[in-house]
Formats: C-alpha cells, structure tokens, sequence
C-alpha cells in the first residue's frame, strides 16, 4: 500500500512538473518572438535605407565622372537628391508619429560605372515593387494617412528611377562626355531628364518647383 502511494506521488510531481515547464517553454516562447511591425518602424526602415541610396549615388555619382560617363554622373546626382526627399519627408512622419529619425550609414561599395547602375536598378525595383507596397499595406491596416501618402510617392517615384537606371545600362556608351541635366521633383521625388512644362505626374506638384539637378 505504502509504495502503491509512494509512485501515485511521484507520478503526479511528475506530471506537475511537465505542466510547468510546458507554461514556461510556451511564456519563453511567445517572448523570443520578433514583435510585428508597425508603420512608425517601417518609416524607420525606409528612412535608413533613403539615407544609405543617397550616399551610395554619390559615391557612384564620383565614380561616373571618373570614369568619364558625366550624364550618368549627373543621373545617380538627381537620384541621390530624389532619396534625399524621400528621406526627409519620412523624418517629417516619423516626428509625427513620436519617432526619432536615425539611420546607419554603410560604406557604398562602388564597382564599374555599369555594375553601379545594375545595382542602383535593382535597389530601385525591389523598394518599387516588394517594400514600398509591403509598408503601404501596414499604413492602410494603421490608418496612417501621411505615412500612406509618403510611402505610395516614393514607391512610384522609385519606379520611374529604376526606368531611368535601365535606360542608361542600355545607352551608356552615349553618357560619355559633359553633365545633363536632370529635374527633381520636391515632394515625391519623381526624376525626368527633360524640363517639365506642367505638373508632377505623380504627387501634381507644380513644375516651376521641381530642382534643375546635373
């Protein structure tokens, strides 16, 4: 009777200890696990990677010129300038929203004047066609109207930068030579390569604002 007794406890300490340990494997669980993100992180990504294109154009901008190709220096110029809008509207947002700005800039690593631009073109359509939609989804769940209105700009405007990118890869032997010039819109950050008589496709900005860039 005694150990009948004896192993009746110690299955239940047993069993007791497994139900503890189950709640702290699942507590440990739900603990370690990446919170979702927000909208205000998002910004916060964007703005980090805007700052990180920007520096990148530049320095590719300088490789460009040394190499001799000074359209496509001044193309990865207007670029960097359209990230510098796109950065620092995201700041705006991001001070609204209760954030600091911050950003890590990386070392660009600059190649040839053509692997620049594949690189640039690939930035350009992975922010065009995966990460700006991505955030834009969030800000519509979040109800987040001028983080939505920022994200669909730069998402469209890093659309038609990735046709500019393309565009040069094709023609560079052309961009030999002297500096073009180059427009850029001020608020979405829209680039065309010829002055605009009316209105920024994309955000209407009117086109007596938009930056001569070269």
């Amino acid at each position: 009777m005694k150990t009948s007794k004896i192993i009746a406890i110690l299955c239940m300490a047993v069993c007791l200890c497994a139900v503890a340990f189950a709640a702290d494997y699942a507590a440990g669980s739900q603990a370690s696990a990446p919170a979702a993100k927000t909208t205000l992180d998002n910004l916060m990504a964007a703005y980090n990677g805007e700052s990180n294109a920007h520096a990148r154009y530049l320095a590719f901008a300088q490789k460009a010129d040394a190499e001799g190709y000074g359209a496509a220096a001044s193309l990865f110029r207007a670029a960097a300038r359209a990230e510098q809008v796109h950065f620092e509207r995201h700041a705006e947002v991001i001070k609204k929203l209760g954030g600091i700005p911050r950003a890590t800039i990386e070392t660009p690593v600059v190649k040839s004047t053509m692997e620049n631009l594949e690189a640039a073109n690939k930035g350009e359509v992975y922010e065009n066609t995966i990460m700006y939609p991505e955030f834009i989804k969030q800000a519509q769940a979040e109800k987040k109207a001028d983080a939505l209105d920022a994200f669909e700009d730069a998402m469209k405007a890093e659309g038609v930068h990735a046709k500019l990118y393309a565009k040069a890869m094709k023609e560079l032997d052309s961009m030999k030579g002297g500096k073009k010039d180059f427009y850029v819109c001020p608020k979405c950050g829209n680039v065309v390569d010829t002055a605009p008589v009316t209105m920024c496709p994309i955000c209407a900005t009117a086109a007596k604002k938009f930056m001569m860039v070269n």
